[in-house]
Order: structure tokens, then sequence, then C-alpha cells
């Protein structure tokens, strides 16, 4: 019969940054089934392994963590999002959480490096995902914090024309209108997320 480890015992054996992640991952509430099946698998794969930040581009680990920004217009509820290049989608700003970061900071890097903003997102991710990448980096499984960006639309953004094709706002009703092949494939559940969390 399998014996049973503590939390306290699982975080002995963690590096900190990673014992970080899984508290975070562990407070984090599923919004549907799958959700759930996500947040299962994630806080096993940081019980098993240290090695979960992305050490060699682009996929060594083949699993690593990103961190995910999606500014939201409170007034409207619209969502910025980014065409970008690698991935060929319609994506919300972010990238790789680089060794030993707080995914909270990667958030606030990340919004900076590829908006010219400097607003700070709310300290805790509002949804979780594991996902198969595409495009011209695909094949290896991005773990995904999304944090929320409350950002006016008005706000001056200096995207990164490297990175990205177009910058625009979207309305919810337009994301609900359009082609979901062309974004995220979680795109939708975490806009239903969103809009539970904002009631």
């Amino acid at each position: 019969m399998p014996v049973s480890m503590s939390p306290a015992w699982q975080y002995s054996r963690m590096r900190p940054s990673v014992m970080t992640v899984h508290r975070m991952v562990t407070a984090l509430e599923p919004g549907d089934n799958l959700e759930a099946e996500h947040r299962a698998h994630t806080l096993g794969w940081l019980r098993g392994t240290g090695d979960v930040f992305r050490r060699v581009k682009p996929a060594e680990p083949a699993q690593h963590l990103v961190s995910y920004v999606v500014p939201v217009d409170p007034a409207d509820g619209c969502v910025l999002l980014v065409d970008h290049v690698n991935a060929g989608l319609w994506l919300p700003p972010g990238g790789h959480v680089e060794v030993d970061e707080d995914p909270r900071e990667t958030a606030a890097r990340e919004v900076r490096e590829e908006l010219g903003v400097t607003a700070t997102p709310e300290p805790d991710p509002l949804f979780l995902t594991v996902t198969r990448t595409v495009g011209v980096d695909a094949g290896h499984t991005d773990v995904s914090l999304w944090f929320v960006l409350p950002l006016g639309r008005a706000h001056r953004l200096t995207p990164d024309e490297g990175e990205f094709r177009a910058v625009r706002w979207w309305s919810p009703d337009e994301l609900r209108s359009a082609d979901p092949g062309r974004f995220d494939p979680h795109l939708g559940r975490f806009l239903d997320k969103l809009q539970r969390s904002t009631r």
C-alpha cells in the first residue's frame, strides 16, 4: 500500500521557486472539469520535478511554465490580444518563465517588454491550461498561468513589432463570433471564467 506524503514533506523536497508555483496552482479554483484535470496534472508535475523552467529555446525541457497576461478593459470587458508571429494565432501577451523566476514577475516583465506597459497584473492567476504548442515552435507543452491586467483601451502601447503582426482589442461578442481556430484553444473557457469572476 503506497504511503501518502504530507504537503510539508513534499514542499521540503522542492526548490523554493517551484514551491511558489505549487502554492499558486493549489490556490487556483478550477472553473470546469478540464481545468481541474490540468490543475491535477500540473500539481503532479511540480511534485515530480524541479525542471519546470525553459532552459534552452524553443523546448528544453519539453514541458515548461508560461505566464500569459490578458489586458481587460474594466469599462466594457474588451480584451487585448496579439497576432503572434511564431504561433500564427491571436494570443494574450506573455512568455516563458525564466529559471527560478516568480510567474507574477514574468507577467509584469512580459507586458512591459511586449507592450511597453508598466501596469501590474493581478497577483493571482485566474486560469490554468496545459497546451501542446503549434506554429514555428510546435511540439512542446506549455503549462500556462493566465493573469488578468485591468487596462483601459486608451492606454498607450508600444508593441514588440518583431513578435506580433498586429495588436488589437476584441469585444467578447467579436471573440465569440470569430473562428476559434485563430485563437488559443482555451480562450473561450477563459472568457467564461472571467465573466463569472466579475459578476
